[in-house]
């Protein structure tokens, strides 16, 4: 993003049904999309990509975040012998079965269920927002994450004078956030009207005047509660205080199953993985901290994965930090950053140029 950048916008609106504890499949031509979505676990991503090698499938690409102690991933998987999707009915019931049977864990059999994706492209770290929030996972926000890191700064406000409700957000800059931010608020069913953000010292600064689908303004205090809950969970749901490890080398079936049981037998937990393949390399990054959810991990336990995977496989290590930065004592509200500008003059809906994905 843009330091001291005026955005304004508006976007398409959906709903998605629940998809608790469910796999969803969905071939194409050239691999087959599994969604798969429960309640996390240490060496769950580990289990998952087992099960798929044992069944011939090799992952070429996919996403995986955990967050409130639920995990969520998109995974696109080809055929080891025929490197296309997997079309066989009964293969990808068997696959469903076994992966269900992964999710379900020690849990109550009713929270596990399989689904068909929803037919249609849709953006996968879009589809990740859209899986998460149907699953709630920003309800009951774990004692012990809120007590350990800085959380994002939400606060949701009325604009009496033009019949908006105005939001306001401070928290670290990445990439990838205003992302996370508009996709959170069109799938809520929020249009944004105008916007404003701004970036400072590895701060962004956010505001934005919506509107439900409907014309009307956020008008009760649960809703309110609700919006900054939502928000405060997509901005989490990429962040996290692990270790980035990112893995280069050739691909091969079976690939992602070695690496992760690695992982698991060194007790590292995986946060958040991005796993591609391109030309027949593979290059994957994995969040990690120990099994406590604690980082950094131990330099002698890098070292001795280093040694297991080998010396023909890149290997590259970096701190990853997402801690919100604590706002200073005098800090001031961001409320009605646009109040002189919108004073007397009539609104305007505009269409972002360019494309934050």
């Amino acid at each position: 993003m843009e330091g001291g950048s005026w955005m304004v916008l508006e976007s398409d609106t959906f709903y998605l049904p629940s998809l608790s504890g469910s796999v969803g499949l969905k071939p194409s031509e050239d691999y087959t999309a599994i969604e798969l979505v429960g309640t996390d676990r240490p060496g769950l991503l580990s289990e998952v990509s087992a099960v798929l090698t044992d069944l011939g499938c090799n992952v070429v690409n996919a996403e995986i975040w955990t967050h409130n102690a639920r995990a969520a991933a998109v995974v696109h998987v080809t055929d080891e012998k025929t490197r296309g999707a997997v079309e066989d009915p009964k293969r990808l019931s068997t696959i469903k079965k076994l992966l269900c049977n992964i999710l379900k864990g020690n849990n109550d059999l009713k929270t596990a269920k399989m689904t068909l994706s929803t037919p249609g492209f849709t953006h996968r770290q879009r589809r990740l927002h859209q899986i998460m929030f149907a699953e709630r996972d920003y309800e009951n926000a774990e004692q012990g994450e809120k007590e350990n890191r800085s959380r994002p700064h939400v606060t949701v406000s009325d604009c009496v004078e033009k019949d908006y409700t105005v939001i306001t957000m401070r928290c670290r800059d990445r990439p990838k956030l205003l992302f996370d931010i508009i996709c959170t608020l069109t799938d809520m069913q929020y249009v944004v009207f105008h916007g404003v953000v701004h970036t400072k010292n590895m701060e962004a600064f956010q505001e934005y005047y919506i509107r439900h689908v409907d014309g009307s303004p956020v008008s009760s205090e649960a809703e309110r509660e609700r919006v900054m809950q939502c928000l405060e969970a997509a901005i989490e749901r990429r962040t996290s205080e692990a270790l980035e490890l990112e893995l280069c080398t050739a691909d091969r079936v079976g690939l992602l199953s070695d690496i992760t049981r690695i992982f698991r037998e060194n007790s590292l937990s995986i946060k958040r993985a991005e796993i591609s393949t391109e030309g027949g390399k593979v290059k994957d990054k994995f969040y990690v901290t120990d099994m406590t959810g604690n980082s950094p991990v131990d330099p002698k336990t890098i070292e001795s994965i280093q040694r297991q995977i080998g010396k023909h496989t890149a290997l590259h290590v970096r701190w990853n930090s997402s801690h919100s930065p604590e706002p200073p004592p005098e800090e001031t509200t961001m409320s009605f950053l646009f109040g002189n500008l919108f004073k007397g003059r009539s609104f305007q809906t505009f269409k972002l140029v360019g494309s934050f994905y």
